[in-house]
């Protein structure tokens, strides 16, 4: 059973005019990569459910929003100020990377949007993984953070312009290029995007063990 808390807020960082970061205390709150926390405020009993984008040795909890102008509380958690307190519920979930892959395997991260999420904090906490990121966006100013990862590890598929390495969506670009049969997959973003991609994968041979998913809606 997940332990509610209140969390303060130390930082909001605005990335596009829609995507934000809340930086929080993080109390001492232990996670696995991968994990989720639930957020909410005071007034509303509602609880919204985010992958941390920090990593686990971070002194910090952090989660990435995008602002959902009909929504009932990311427009309430992008007028948040530093000092709120958000209520906090978790950290859970099972999307996390086997530890023993890490040593001799390259892991495929594809992500939509702020899906990206888990993959940040995959590759804050494992230093040494061997990775491979593709991220659709509609143009390059949504690359969340891409001078964060290394050179010629992070590639944008953007669907409004050509701005961006690949001019289409990450299935698109999966089709159109060779996959390793030997690596994991891991997806994360819209229903549309992982039925799209986990389908084009297995058609070029990647086995359905080594696919992994999580639905960011």
């Amino acid at each position: 059973m997940s332990e509610k808390r209140l969390l303060e807020i130390q930082q909001i960082r605005h990335i596009t005019q829609t995507v934000f970061t809340i930086r929080l205390d993080r109390n001492d709150i232990q996670f696995k990569a991968g994990q989720h926390i639930g957020l909410g405020v005071k007034e509303y009993p509602y609880i919204r459910e985010y992958s941390i984008y920090s990593g686990e040795d971070d002194n910090f909890l952090e989660v990435l929003i995008k602002e959902v102008k009909e929504g009932t509380l990311t427009p309430r958690f992008k007028a948040c100020s530093v000092g709120e307190q958000l209520n906090m519920d978790g950290p859970s979930g099972s999307f996390v990377l086997d530890r023993d892959s890490l040593k001799n395997k390259t892991f495929y991260f594809i992500a939509t949007g702020t899906g990206i999420s888990p993959f940040h904090c995959y590759i804050k906490t494992y230093q040494t993984i061997n990775y491979q990121l593709i991220h659709g966006v509609k143009t390059i100013e949504e690359s969340i953070d891409r001078e964060e990862y290394e050179k010629g590890r992070y590639i944008s598929c953007t669907t409004g312009d050509q701005t961006g390495e690949f001019n289409g969506r990450v299935g698109q670009y999966i089709n159109a290029n060779p996959v390793d049969p030997d690596g994991l997959y891991y997806l994360c973003g819209s229903g549309k995007m992982i039925y799209e991609v986990n389908s084009i994968l297995q058609s070029k041979g990647i086995p359905p063990h080594q696919i992994f998913w999580e639905i960011y809606f």
